[in-house]
């Protein structure tokens, strides 16, 4: 319909109308390349609404896949959009996929004395684990040594769950599930330095209230 504009044999008008259409190109490099990044992440399969993510160290759930933008929903119920391009261009961490498929495995660490026999943090662990909801009796919770420490023990527990969504809420239940094994044991979760500022007469561990 060019040569039908009024005006569009003068040079000022073809001007123009080229640097126009210069803009138009270049500004719409972002948003053909966020497209492409959309339809490239709809066929690999990377995510689909519902699941929980993390991408560009943003993690949250999946409430819209659109064609410019992915939208998440974090803990805090704050919604934020992901430009495609961006998404395609970094890893991606779906961790409902193999919650779905196998079990996703929750993991927490606690330091602890040499004090304390590592066959009874076992089993203090593992017990905080089974007392946890939404955590799997099948695999077995397990306890890995992760470091032998100068003054204390490194150990992490890991649990397997299904929900994937829920794990802020999950991973929170377990710690403080942890807190009251090791609190009803006489146990201290602390760095064991902390002794050098105290002298060791009283426990950290909070007493019970009066009836």
């Amino acid at each position: 319909i060019f040569p039908y504009l009024p005006g569009s044999d003068s040079p000022a008008f073809q001007g123009l109308s080229l640097f126009m259409g210069l803009l138009l190109s270049l500004g719409s490099t972002t948003a053909v390349a966020n497209v492409v990044a959309g339809i490239v992440l709809t066929y690999t399969r990377a995510f689909v609404v519902g699941d929980r993510v993390s991408v560009h160290d943003t993690t949250g759930v999946v409430v819209e896949r659109g064609m410019f933008v992915t939208r998440l929903k974090n803990t805090k119920n704050e919604i934020i959009s992901i430009p495609n391009s961006t998404t395609l261009n970094n890893h991606i961490i779906n961790f409902s996929a193999q919650a779905r498929d196998t079990g996703l495995i929750l993991y927490t660490e606690v330091t602890i004395g040499y004090d304390v026999s590592w066959k009874r943090v076992h089993e203090l662990l593992i017990s905080a684990a089974h007392a946890t909801g939404q955590i799997e009796s099948e695999p077995e919770p397990f306890v890995l040594q992760k470091s032998l420490d100068d003054y204390s023990v490194n150990y992490q527990l890991n649990a397997t769950t299904r929900n994937a969504v829920e794990m802020p809420a999950i991973h929170s239940e377990m710690n403080a599930n942890i807190l009251d094994a090791f609190n009803a044991a006489g146990v201290e979760i602390m760095s064991p330095m902390f002794m050098a500022t105290r002298d060791g007469s009283e426990l950290t561990i909070p007493k019970k209230p009066k009836e």
